[in-house]
Formats: structure tokens, sequence, C-alpha cells
């Protein structure tokens, strides 16, 4: 026998609190700056209207921004060289009071396309240390920092000609998509009130995209019942540390965890994309098994005879009359 229970116990400690370094130190040293871009193929186009259509998507989310972040912003920056149809961008842009430069630097050209946004928590206020625990036994604990500089960035992107889809619909054609679009504000600090957006389309649509920064369930179903064909969230981090063959640990929000990053089913209709997102609080820069990302959604549309249900196209019964296209508030 090699040594004594004790000394098979210590060594047995030592190995596994090198493994944990080791671990921890690839995912704050390398995975966290290994920036991936995704590609999926999406069948949530109207097949009767856009058959034959193709719209390319680039969905961006939780940058968390700060000065000198300079792989994050090469890595955005290189993006424009895909050339998308749209850009969404689900929020947690910044997580720094003089960020709003970086994002708009980082962003570059792509602020030139045709482009919709909605705010994250982490976009109204600055992130601020808290117990690590608490991301895996109470994710529900919210820590909020100072206020940022988020109105100053909104001036910007709309100054660029993107529009703001926080708690407004709006209706714009791209590449012959004809697009109906509303969005929310941040489920995940209650700023949602989904009745300002509330209702089916009044015309017909070849897409109609709905936009959360947290996917949570009360939202993507209000969603779906007025008839969404796509929703597009970020704020998970796809679970930002994920376990081979088990996946996210946890997803920081009402969505189970097989949904904490890329496409899956909500509902019997509506398609749900989550962005694992490109950034880290600077309180917890590590990413393991969950690379920071961006995803070039190409949308298709879906088989003639997988049209959609009337009761699915006309809404829940009792939702107020739909808000006028683009009006915020």
């Amino acid at each position: 026998m090699s040594g004594t229970p004790g000394r098979r116990v210590l060594r047995a400690g030592a190995g596994l609190a090198a493994t944990g370094a080791l671990g921890l130190g690839y995912a704050v040293g390398v995975e966290r700056q290994w920036f991936a871009l995704r590609r999926a193929r999406l069948e949530v186009l109207d097949p009767v209207t856009a058959a034959g259509r193709t719209l390319r998507v680039l969905h961006v989310s939780d940058l968390h921004l700060r000065p000198r972040q300079r792989l994050e912003r090469r890595f955005v920056e290189g993006l424009a060289a895909l050339e998308p149809d749209l850009v969404v961008n689900t929020g947690d842009n910044l997580s720094h009071p003089r960020a709003v430069p970086e994002v708009l630097r980082a962003l570059g050209t792509l602020l030139d396309r045709p482009g919709l946004f909605v705010w994250g928590s982490n976009d109204y206020h600055a992130p601020r240390p808290k117990n690590p625990t608490h991301y895996l036994f109470r994710p529900q604990h919210r820590v909020l920092g100072p206020e940022l500089p988020w109105r100053d960035l909104r001036a910007a992107f709309i100054e660029r000609g993107w529009l703001d889809a926080t708690h407004a619909r709006h209706a714009l054609t791209v590449e012959g998509v004809r697009i109906a679009v509303g969005g929310v504000d941040d489920p995940h600090i209650g700023r949602d009130d989904y009745d300002r957006i509330a209702g089916p389309a009044d015309e017909p649509y070849d897409l109609r995209l709905g936009l959360t920064h947290s996917p949570e369930p009360r939202v993507l179903d209000a969603f779906a019942a007025d008839g969404y064909d796509l929703v597009l969230a970020g704020h998970t981090h796809g679970g930002q540390l994920r376990l081979p063959g088990y996946g996210a640990i946890v997803t920081n929000c009402g969505v189970d965890r097989s949904r904490a990053r890329g496409a899956s089913r909500w509902g019997t209709h509506m398609r749900l994309h989550v962005s694992a997102g490109l950034g880290t609080s600077p309180f917890a820069p590590a990413r393991f098994a969950c690379r920071p990302e961006a995803t070039l959604l190409e949308l298709v549309s879906r088989p003639a005879d997988a049209a959609r249900a009337t009761a699915v196209r006309g809404g829940s019964e009792g939702r107020p009359p739909s808000a006028r296209s683009g009006a915020n508030g």
C-alpha cells in the first residue's frame, strides 16, 4: 500500500485543487477570449409570401465592454465582413461608464446596416462585485451598480439609423422581407411591460420578430400567444460555466438549461434563439465549455405544409389593440 489513508486523502485533495486551478486558469485566460462565430438556419419566414427568400441576421448580445478590451473589440469589428442584411443587438453592451465609445468603435460599420436593439440590466447599471455562489444558488439575487450612460449609446444608435424596440413596435422591409418587430425592456430586473406592445400584427408580414434581453417564460408565452415567429434574446451567457455531457449549470433566468444558448422551439409555432453573448462581468471573467459568441442566422421560409394555424395567428383573446408601429411608450 502507498501511504496511510490520511496521506492518500491529502494527495487526492491536492490533485483536485491542482485540477481546479488549471481549469480556472483556462476559463479566465483562454476561453473567455476565444471568440466564436456560430451559424444557424431557421425556417421562420412565411411559406407563401417569402418563399425563396433568405434573410441573414447577425445576432450580437452581452458585449459587456469596458476600455482596453482589444481582443473582443477586434472580433466584433471583424463581423462587418459578414455583410448581414440585419443586425440585432439584445443588450448588455456596457460594463463601464466610459464604454460607449468602445461599443461604437467595435460595432463600426455594422451601424451602417439596418439594426434593431433592446436594453439589458448592464446597459442601465454597472456590474458590482457579489458573492460568486449567488450565480449558482441565488440567481434572482441582484446587485445593481451605478447608472451607466445608456442614453448616450441610444442616441448614437438612433443617429446611425438603428431602431429602438424597447416597448415599441416597428415595421420594416429588409431585402424584400416584410418584418413586424416588437420588443420589451429587460425582464430580468422587472422592467418589462408586454401590454405596451400586445396584440397581433395589423397587416400580413413575412416575419414577426420579438426581442428581449432575458428570455423569461412569461414574456416568451406572450410573444407566442400573439403569433410571433421568432424571438431573439441573450442574458444567459450560455450558462457561462458548462459541464461536458451535462450542459449549462444554471441559466440565470426562468428558461430551462436546454435553452441556455442556441435555437429551440417555444410552443407549437415560435422559435427562440438565445445568444451566449460575447463578454463577461469584470468580477466573474471566466467561461468554461461555453465560448463567447455571435451568431449569423440564416432565416428561410417554413415548409408550405407548416403554415401557421389561424388560432395562433390571431393571438390570445382579450389583449388590447396593437400599438402604432414604431411608437415608444
